[in-house]
């Protein structure tokens, strides 16, 4: 495989941001830094909760929290990919907001908006625990991102340390609590700078009478103005802080205004980030938040069967059945348990609905309920079924998509294509021939039929696999295997049309589980391992190890051996080659969009790089012990993160390889990013709030901008809610011009919160040689009134515990809990007791109410029940067996819930991520 022409430039600076902590690293303190740690301690926090609910053993990591280790403390190493991917999603999502929000001064707490922001942090935070309850986890994490950049700029752009405040606002996450006294905007709060020193430069009553004020900011020369006499954010690019008074008093970064309390304000930063993933962990409760940061219990992949259950299926449907029984029996309870399963039937003119269970029995239930009836023509809605797959697997993931015919809604190709790319997912398709042709495969020579399902497993980097329908099962037990957590692709490459070539790949020490998949037909092939032996394609069971045939399909598991090994492969038929193995040494990429001046930052781009254009990834390794060496952008023809720079990026397809050295001492290793890149000269950029009300109509407007082609461009815009009312169908564009449209959805208001809504925009030059597209994730929430966390009413107590616990025999409490959005789930924050739980329809104030019931042992005499309404708000209520005489109880006699659970929780996690001597 021929590289590209490229430059390759690795490094891990970037330029202070304006708008909040800097993402510089060194003396100073950043978003990316304080986020990570936040996020290790509350998952560690989990983990151990979990572990005690269970009575195991649970051991915290020595030294300094990384990811990996905190995923082997929670039993969950496989987990280690996924885990890193969630946090660089969310830490990604909160860079971007000093890029997609920089002048909206509510984000960042500026120009004294503390209702504005405070209304995101706290609109945002219930979206992300209704995201939770539905299962959307991948928008819980980009929205969470969103809301923890204002959260941690209250602290480095308002005067909350210089009031002498050593613990986070208790206000910040609740929409209805007293934020205090705020400065009126026409009370001076400032006095000009002392030349470079600001340290003096707040008003003595200000901070006498503990009134809040944050600096104003604008970037325009000349015009920018503030009210008089207040403070400014500081800094170059703030053009108010020349104005009287001058100065800041923000304190982004140790050289910043306010530099001299950067680290105090890094540390709230830090424990208001860990008190409000507390309040999330225990909405969703310890298991779903794991899920969320990508931890599970056993494997991180989905198992995503998309099944074609039209009556040419028959003799297909019960192999797949079969073959799963056995897959899932095998898996189930150990480290290859998939974390979730998908199944998305199609047909003709049907297609779903989709299912989305963690219950390994449900998912095979519902599998063996399909039967093969219906359908008539040939083409059936397979990327219709793909698509709604897509959208609801999460990123990373592997799809498989049975069927014996071809595709009937081709024109979703594009989308199609867009969501692999943007997910990251790996489709493979197994097909067993068309309705014409249903008794072979469909492309053993140059079927049309199957020529898109080949595109789409080569753009994806999964494998079309053409069996007869006898063959099915078989072919079904060779893919399904090598599908692994750690699962790394160490060569891909396709052809097409075919022709004779040698390929090179190293494996290091790291790689166990060697395996080679050719898909083609008539060819022949040799492989030698670094000792200089060989096997060819005629010997099933040889020197290198075991060969297998199945239709289009030539598996090869290996002996691992380290060193350079070759495929030299005979055929003018088109083919992939795909290498893979397991390791724990694998990457993580994104293309970025950076940007200096006084916004400097980073944007994951959400669509195709520029043809041409310099280009940037974003890498991150999996194993803390590796370092990258090279990072190349091929051609197909047919531990921190790292920036790598490119000179041009190719036009047309490419894929990503890194190489570098660990793994294993003095050892080096390639890993290739399974799927297939696009550039393109089309750029499509949307812009919208993340968070749609239900039956209120949501605009997403979007702008298209083109190289040096003009014309009528087509525009395709889809959705996987069918919320999409309307779009325009073009767009006309001059040469290197630009256009906007808007797309309208409306979602009815019977849409539950936590529903998510993925909207694809597509933008095709005339001809169709060009395409690009914008993917974006919208949450839906219902307008929240109620802010009030579920209150709890003794009802009675019985026992009295003191003395010898053995002998005192149990206690046990009765308690009402009620809240008007109802009771939505009850656990304990402490007591090692027996809790049980029924509606009892509406409590006092007509509330919705349960009645709760906890019985122990007075060797266990303290007990704190948590409660979560329906809309997320997190209370406690704690009891305890010691006291007076159950007789002078008083039932009814409301109890203020309290947060102790959250509270002990938070003193922990600090306990983890402040930095030492601060």
């Amino acid at each position: 495989m021929r590289a590209s022409s490229y430059f390759v430039v690795c490094c891990v600076l970037l330029n202070p941001g304006a708008l909040g902590f800097a993402i510089l690293p060194g003396n100073s303190l950043n978003h990316q830094e304080i986020t990570e740690e936040a996020i290790l301690s509350a998952t560690l926090l989990a983990c151990r909760d979990i572990a005690q609910s269970v009575g195991t053993v649970f051991t915290f990591p020595p030294g300094t929290l990384t990811a990996g280790a905190v995923a082997v403390a929670c039993s969950s190493a496989e987990s280690s990919k996924s885990f890193r991917r969630a946090i660089f999603g969310i830490t990604a999502r909160n860079v971007r907001v000093d890029l997609r929000h920089a002048l909206n001064a509510s984000f960042h707490f500026d120009d004294e908006m503390f209702l504005g922001g405070r209304r995101i942090i706290a609109t945002g935070l219930t979206s992300v625990k209704a995201s939770n309850r539905e299962g959307n986890f991948e928008t819980a994490r980009e929205i969470l991102g969103e809301i923890l950049h204002p959260l941690q700029d209250f602290y480095s752009h308002s005067n909350w340390v210089e009031l002498g405040n050593r613990s986070p606002h208790p206000s910040l996450l609740r929409a209805d609590a007293d934020l205090g006294s705020m400065a009126a905007e026409s009370r001076p709060t400032c006095r000009n700078c002392v030349g470079e020193d600001c340290s003096d430069n707040i008003l003595e009553d200000i901070l006498r009478e503990g009134v809040l004020t944050s600096g104003y900011f604008a970037i325009v020369p000349l015009v920018s103005t503030k009210p008089p006499g207040k403070c400014s954010h500081g800094g170059g690019p703030d053009q108010t802080s020349t104005l009287e008074p001058r100065g800041g008093i923000n304190k982004d970064t140790a050289s910043a205004s306010h530099g001299h309390l950067h680290r105090a304000a890094a540390r709230l930063a830090t424990a208001a980030t860990a008190q409000l993933l507390a309040d999330v962990a225990q909405a969703a409760g310890e298991t779903d938040f794991l899920r969320m940061m990508g931890v599970f219990s056993g494997s991180s992949k989905a198992l995503v069967f998309v099944v074609d259950t039209t009556e040419s299926m028959s003799d297909d449907l019960p192999a797949v059945k079969a073959a799963t029984e056995t897959l899932v029996t095998t898996q189930e309870g150990t480290p290859d348990e998939p974390s979730v399963y998908i199944l998305v039937p199609f047909g003709d003119p049907g297609f779903g609905p989709l299912m989305r269970t963690t219950d390994s029995k449900a998912f095979m239930t519902r599998l063996n309920a399909l039967t093969a009836r219906g359908g008539g023509d040939s083409p059936e809605m397979s990327l219709s079924a793909l698509k709604l797959a897509l959208t609801a697997a999460p990123s990373d993931s592997e799809i498989f998509l049975f069927t014996d015919a071809s595709a009937k809604d081709t024109n979703l190709k594009g989308p199609v294509i867009a969501l692999m790319e943007r997910t990251q997912t790996v489709v493979n398709f197994m097909l067993t021939g068309t309705s014409e042709e249903n008794s072979g495969p469909p492309s053993r020579g140059s079927s049309a039929e199957a020529l898109l399902y080949r595109q789409l497993a080569q753009a994806s980097g999964g494998l079309a696999i053409e069996v007869t329908k006898s063959e099915l099962t078989e072919a079904i037990s060779i893919i399904t295997a090598s599908s692994a957590d750690s699962l790394v692709t160490l060569l891909q490459a396709s052809r097409s049309p075919g022709r004779d070539e040698t390929f090179s790949f190293p494996v290091d020490e790291s790689v166990r589980s060697l395996t080679v998949c050719i898909t083609g037909g008539s060819m022949s092939f040799t492989i030698s391992n670094p000792s200089g032996e060989s096997q060819s394609s005629t010997v099933q069971n040889g020197p290198l190890g075991v060969f297998r045939s199945v239709g289009n399909l030539k598996a090869l598991k290996l002996k691992t051996q380290v060193g350079e090994w070759t495929v030299e492969l005979v055929s003018s038929n088109p083919y992939t080659l795909k290498v893979t193995g397991q390791s724990d040494v694998d990457f993580l990429f994104d293309f970025v969009e950076m940007s200096e001046g006084p916004f400097a930052g980073l944007d994951v781009l959400g669509s195709r790089p520029r043809a041409g254009a310099s280009g940037t990834l974003l890498l991150s390794l999996t194993a803390p012990q590796a370092a990258l060496t090279e990072v190349l952008l091929v051609e197909p023809r047919g531990g921190g993160a790292v920036l790598a720079r490119f000179s041009a990026v190719p036009a047309g397809a490419f894929g990503v390889r890194v190489k570098g050295r660990g793994g294993a001492p003095g050892g080096t290793f390639q890993r290739q990013a399974p799927g297939v890149l696009r550039s393109s000269n089309i750029t499509v950029r949307s812009e919208s709030e993340n968070i749609i009300v239900p039956g209120t109509p949501f605009l997403v407007r979007f702008t298209v901008t083109t190289g040096d082609v003009g014309g009528n461009f087509s525009i395709q815009v889809t959705d996987d809610r069918g919320f999409v009312t309307d779009s325009p169908a073009r767009l006309e564009l001059v040469a290197g011009g630009e256009a906007n449209g808007t797309v309208t959805l409306s979602v009815p208001r019977n849409t539950p919160s936590g529903s998510d809504v993925t909207l694809t925009i597509q933008a095709e030059a005339p001809g169709g040689a060009d395409a690009n597209y914008v993917v974006e994730r919208y949450s839906v929430v219902n307008t929240v009134t109620d802010f009030q966390p579920p209150s709890c009413t003794l009802v009675l107590r019985e026992g009295s515990c003191g003395g010898n616990c053995s002998q005192a025999g149990d206690w046990a409490v009765v308690v009402d809990v009620a809240d008007a959005s109802g009771v939505g789930r009850l656990a304990l924050l402490q007591g090692n007791g027996t809790l049980s739980s029924a509606v009892v329809g509406l409590g006092a104030g007509g509330q919705n109410a349960s009645r709760v019931t906890y019985r122990a042992s007075c060797c266990s005499p303290e007990a704190e029940l948590l409660a979560v309404d329906g809309v997320g708000n997190v209370g406690s209520c704690p009891y305890s067996a010691r006291g007076p005489d159950p007789a002078a109880q008083s039932p009814g006699a409301a109890l203020t819930p309290s947060c102790l659970g959250l509270g002990l929780a938070l003193v922990l996690a600090l306990a983890l991520v402040w930095p030492a001597g601060v």
